[in-house]
């Protein structure tokens, strides 16, 4: 065998299984989120019963265990016999529109029905008439909830279902990031709901380290970690958010590094280098996830960072600060560019807040030198690397939406996105 494959496929002399390691495992034990789980479970117990119960909305930032949470709930439900509940669960980031969450469910129930093609009225009522066959109750679990599209067209599909159903009825569950989800939706979709919340709050140091712990213990081989490694990593990631999906890839890439260097045991030196390596893929996986005017205006914002934006002109300054107004004349530009109406300045100032409390920007006053108040936003990772994984996420899902309809319409909106693109900074 060929040396370089020799390496990669040699014995780890680290992991015993890096499994164990990844944020899609769920562990046995959900450590310090009983409460959460309990909550959970209080809730659907109606829907359980096969009686209408309440929708259910669950919060929390990323890597606070909302997730894994509600998977062990399915689970453990789908073990009772007795339960009289049908569950469809949605990775919202797959399946972003009404139609594809409505084909989702009839795949999972109607096998027989869901691929031959028929619109969003026929599934709709071949589900309706399913659940009337014994009075059954639908709970749709749907995970990251705000990546879908046409949102407020979902939710008001769904819960003014129960007013179509003569028997039985459908039960959400929706799982957001954003305790401010619901400020986005119209009052319409509002005044359907009928729901409680559970709110998964940022894990602290001791409850990562006691985390990462359990999970090295079965992840990694006998006595190559040490408790003070797995304290430093706890440490790192809950001073920036109580993040376990952030500990846990620091871990594993601190593995990595001391299998790559052929080391017998991870040090604080790997763990240090893995930080700066783990914080940039959990950042990038999360611009992926924004919502698609979220996205639009971080785009915006670096094509300024690369171009130049209006305050580096002005003050001479080799600082990459951006302002706030002629980002939102690019986002603007950009989002008509791309066929999107482009939202209010109310709309932009909240897209603002939510990407700097996520940690993509940082935002100033500006100081002296500069006629009148406004504000100032500074990208925090790599302008390059936010601009080209946006346009992959875009590219792609225009992809996905058009792929019925020929490449040609996705090569127009390149072509227009490229346009807007060049385009001059505009002033605002």
């Amino acid at each position: 065998m060929d040396a370089p494959f020799s390496d990669l496929l040699k014995e780890s002399k680290i992991f015993a299984d890096r499994e164990v390691l990844s944020p899609h495992y769920v562990p046995h034990n959900l450590l310090y989120r009983e409460k959460q789980i309990d909550e959970i479970v209080r809730s659907l117990t109606p829907s359980l019963k096969g009686e209408r119960g309440r929708n259910l909305f669950v919060y929390g930032k990323t890597g606070t265990g909302k997730t894994s949470c509600m998977k062990k709930v399915i689970d453990q439900v789908r073990e009772i016999p007795t339960v009289k509940a049908r569950i469809t669960y949605v990775n919202c980031r797959i399946y972003n529109s009404r139609y594809r969450v409505l084909g989702k469910i009839a795949a999972d129930h109607l096998p027989n029905y869901a691929k031959r093609g028929f619109g969003i009225v026929d599934i709709y009522e071949k589900i309706i008439n399913w659940i009337e066959e014994d009075g059954k109750v639908l709970l749709v679990v749907l995970d990251e909830l705000d990546s879908v599209k046409d949102l407020d067209d979902l939710i008001y599909t769904l819960a003014r279902a129960n007013s179509d159903i003569r028997q039985g009825g459908i039960t959400m569950v929706g799982i957001s990031n954003k305790l401010s989800f619901k400020e986005t939706l119209d009052p319409r979709s509002l005044s359907t709901l009928y729901e409680n919340e559970v709110v998964f709050p940022p894990y602290n140091s001791n409850e990562l380290a006691a985390i990462i712990k359990d999970r090295t213990d079965k992840g990694f081989k006998p006595g190559k970690i040490d408790q003070a490694c797995i304290n430093y990593a706890a440490a790192i990631s809950a001073k920036e958010s109580g993040d376990a999906r952030l500990a846990l890839k620091i871990i594993s890439k601190a593995g990595e590094i001391a299998d790559e260097k052929n080391l017998d045991k991870v040090t604080d030196k790997e763990i240090a280098e893995a930080q700066k390596t783990a914080e940039e893929d959990i950042a990038y996986e999360a611009v992926i996830t924004l919502p698609q005017h979220q996205k639009l205006v971080l785009y915006a914002i670096a094509l300024l960072a690369i171009q130049g934006g209006r305050y580096k002109r002005f003050m001479d300054n080799s600082d990459s600060y951006i302002f706030s107004g002629e980002a939102y004349s690019k986002y603007t530009s950009v989002s008509e560019a791309m066929k999107l109406d482009p939202k209010s300045t109310r709309w932009y100032r909240k897209y603002i807040a939510d990407l700097e409390m996520q940690g993509f920007i940082a935002t100033y006053e500006s100081g002296k030198g500069i006629r009148g108040h406004t504000k100032l936003i500074k990208l925090t990772y790599p302008p390059e690397k936010i601009k080209d994984t946006i346009e992959k996420s875009m590219f792609a899902e225009e992809l996905a939406n058009t792929e019925s309809k020929g490449s040609a319409k996705g090569a127009e909106k390149e072509k227009e996105l490229n346009a807007a693109n060049n385009d001059g900074v505009n002033g605002a």
